[in-house]
């Protein structure tokens, strides 16, 4: 499994539909795709939210984050990630 932050920009009918019903959706949405959302924050500032969700892989976050702007109305803009200390093994080989 792979991290992944997706970060999220609400649209004007995105917000009129936003609830708690939406967000089990959009986790279900994610298991769809063999993933599991592991934390998500609603932020200020140049985005509105951000899920962090481990996923197989690349075309799984690419349709994955898709789906979510399909079913939400929310833009996504998605990134993969690695953790402090994998990116410290990985420097420690250049």
């Amino acid at each position: 499994m792979a991290t992944y932050f997706l970060f999220g920009k609400y649209s004007a009918g995105a917000l009129q539909g936003m609830s708690a019903q939406r967000t089990e959706e959009a986790k279900a949405l994610i298991k769809k795709f063999g993933g599991e959302v592991k934390s998500g924050y609603a932020l200020l500032g140049e985005h509105d939210l951000v899920l962090i969700v481990d996923l197989p892989g690349t075309e799984q976050a690419m349709k994955a984050s898709v789906a979510l702007a399909k079913l939400t109305g929310i833009a996504f803009a998605t990134a993969p990630a690695v953790s402090v200390a994998d990116f410290d093994k990985l420097m420690a080989e250049v």
